[in-house]
């Protein structure tokens, strides 16, 4: 579903809360180490594939009912990048998705920071041509907090945002930043880095899709990533290229 950057405040009054868990973009299983974003956060992903990280931490929060879980979807309105349902569909609903087409830059972020603000919408997601700076986060940042805090947010996950970023990333103030590229060695797969987070070390991690469709670690390929050098079972360096995986990423 489309809207224009102006009707967002009438969108996200329609948008019926339910309580939900945090954020697991990836089966684990017992994994003691797995890639987790805390709620009521904002995180950055970056890299060839981090429309495919969007889409599978869309697809970690359950649905239970047909207007529970949307996820907003902040996108350049001059971007000729789209999603694409069909590559979608095997790790979320596309149908639980609400587009906003932002007609400037400036309007991205404060699409973003409005959404994360009304405490509707668990997560929030901006597609963005460049790396914000340290005050933009920030905002986003008590946007986020003070959409917990709204009366009624109490057993609801707290809204948590996602910014995408081109080349190397680096927003500044992010809660967690992560780099996925598609894996081209171990087709299919994908090289998933943690590069930065608050509470726990750098680490990187081979993402494969699971049976039930959902993308999961491979257990068996993950290592830790803070010294920078390869140990038995590390994985290589990933990919440096910026083109968009096709398997999520059309054009309209």
């Amino acid at each position: 579903m489309n809207f224009r950057a102006a009707d967002l405040p009438v969108a996200l009054a329609t948008v019926v809360r339910a309580p939900r868990p945090g954020l697991v973009p990836f089966a684990a299983g017992a994994a003691a180490d797995a890639p987790r974003l805390a709620a009521g956060q904002v995180h950055e992903a970056t890299g060839s594939a981090r429309a495919t990280f969007a889409v599978a931490l869309a697809g970690s929060i359950p649905q239970q009912g047909p207007q529970d879980g949307p996820v907003l979807w902040i996108r350049p309105a001059w971007s000729p990048d789209r999603l694409h349902p069909d590559g979608m569909r095997p790790l979320v609903d596309p149908g639980r998705f609400l587009f906003v087409d932002a007609p400037r830059d400036a309007d991205l972020l404060w699409c973003m920071e409005e959404a994360l603000r009304s405490g509707q919408v668990p997560l929030v997601i901006a597609d963005l041509p460049a790396v914000p700076g340290l005050t933009a986060v920030r905002r986003l940042t008590l946007a986020a907090e003070a959409g917990a805090a709204l009366p009624g947010a109490a057993g609801c996950m707290a809204p948590s945002g996602l910014i995408l970023t081109p080349g190397q990333g680096g927003a500044p103030g992010v809660e967690t930043r992560w780099r996925m590229d598609a894996d081209h060695a171990a087709a299919p797969g994908w090289r998933l880095e943690r590069q930065r987070a608050r509470m726990v070390p750098p680490a990187a991690f081979r993402v494969v899709p699971g049976q039930d469709g959902r993308l999961r670690i491979d257990a068996d390929r993950a290592s830790g990533a803070g010294q920078g050098a390869e140990g038995q079972g590390a994985l290589p360096p990933g990919p440096t290229g910026a083109g968009l995986p096709p398997e999520v990423r059309g054009h309209a």
